[in-house]
């Protein structure tokens, strides 16, 4: 197995979009020919669009592209400015008349972290996909992850940076990639060795707690923590892949949030992973399963090394080096 540039992965373009100074974003997946689609959500309070036409039961056999937006349930409007890119240059599903661009779509919540008032729109939808053309999207404070907080149980105050993250690998022919924001309630661990890399500040602000043992300690106590939370990924292959398998895979490359988030899949967030498949390479499904909740789990981690402090957020690289 060897680490790839993303963008090898053909059929795929992504691209990202942001006004910084508002602290949000959003970041798509181009994929112009169409892909065979999959998502599982497991999060308690998602924002999606048209994931219903990627149930197995459903007649659409392929999309054209994937959302992850910034805005809260605001930002499901960027993805209208990738259906009229799509749509300008005869790309969807072709009902005679015209072509409908099938684009699914998922948000974070990062309203609280620079302007309330900004959300992604169709406009930045439409610059995210323009940008995409150059297939070479940053990492970090980029696109869905410009906004992107962790470590938030105890508020904003005690809460890091977090960011939009990639990786990818290739096993032979056949080539996988992982594009997530990382907007968890939980805190962010290290893939490999399991060491916490960032997420709730101790009261130092240089040192890290664990929010799961917080939690644990406070068991009998509710709490609401609705807001701020969800991260939401991608993952792109080679592999042939049928809709049912898709869905499948998706679920499973959850596995890989589990393995860096914790906690995860909280009524806080809205964790929800898409799964994209070009279908080129034959493939074990259940090999390409497990090797893609690790291809995520090193993504995330990606996005949190690769954030820099921003909104009042310190990010993994202001920490002192500790192991928790």
């Amino acid at each position: 197995m060897k680490k790839i540039n993303i963008a090898n992965i053909k059929g795929f373009r992504i691209g990202n979009a942001q006004n910084e100074k508002a602290g949000s974003g959003c970041t798509v997946i181009i994929c112009e020919d169409g892909a065979v689609g999959g998502v599982d959500v497991r999060g308690g309070g998602p924002a999606t669009r048209e994931t219903d036409l990627l149930s197995p039961v459903s007649s659409c056999e392929k999309i054209y592209g994937v959302l992850l937006s910034g805005g809260s349930a605001f930002g499901l409007n960027s993805a209208a400015g990738v259906m009229r890119y799509l749509e300008e240059r005869n790309i969807g599903f072709d009902v005679g008349e015209g072509y409908v661009p099938i684009v699914p779509a998922a948000c974070l919540y990062d309203l609280s972290a620079g302007d309330f008032s900004f959300r992604p729109d169709a406009d930045m939808g439409y610059e995210a996909c323009v940008n995409s053309e150059l297939n070479s999207p940053q990492q970090g404070n980029y696109g869905a992850g410009t906004g992107a907080t962790v470590g938030k149980f105890l508020g904003a105050a005690r809460s890091m940076k977090g960011g939009l993250g990639i990786y990818a690998v290739q096993i032979g022919r056949l080539k996988v990639g992982a594009v997530v924001a990382v907007n968890c309630l939980g805190d962010v661990y290290d893939a490999d060795t399991g060491r916490q890399i960032a997420g709730l500040l101790a009261e130092d602000g240089t040192t890290l707690e664990s929010t799961r043992n917080i939690m644990w300690d406070n068991i009998q106590q509710p709490k609401n923590v609705f807001t701020e939370n969800t991260t939401i990924g991608c993952i792109i292959t080679n592999g042939r892949l049928t809709k049912a398998q898709c869905c499948k895979l998706a679920s499973m490359s959850h596995n890989g949030y589990s393995a860096a988030i914790k906690p995860v899949h909280t009524s806080a967030d809205g964790d929800t992973i898409f799964y994209l498949s070009k279908g080129e390479v034959e493939v074990n499904p259940d090999a390409l399963g497990d090797l893609s909740s690790y291809i995520m789990s090193k993504a995330i981690n990606e996005g949190i090394r690769n954030a820099v402090s921003a909104y009042g957020f310190a990010a993994a690289a202001d920490l002192k080096e500790q192991r928790v």
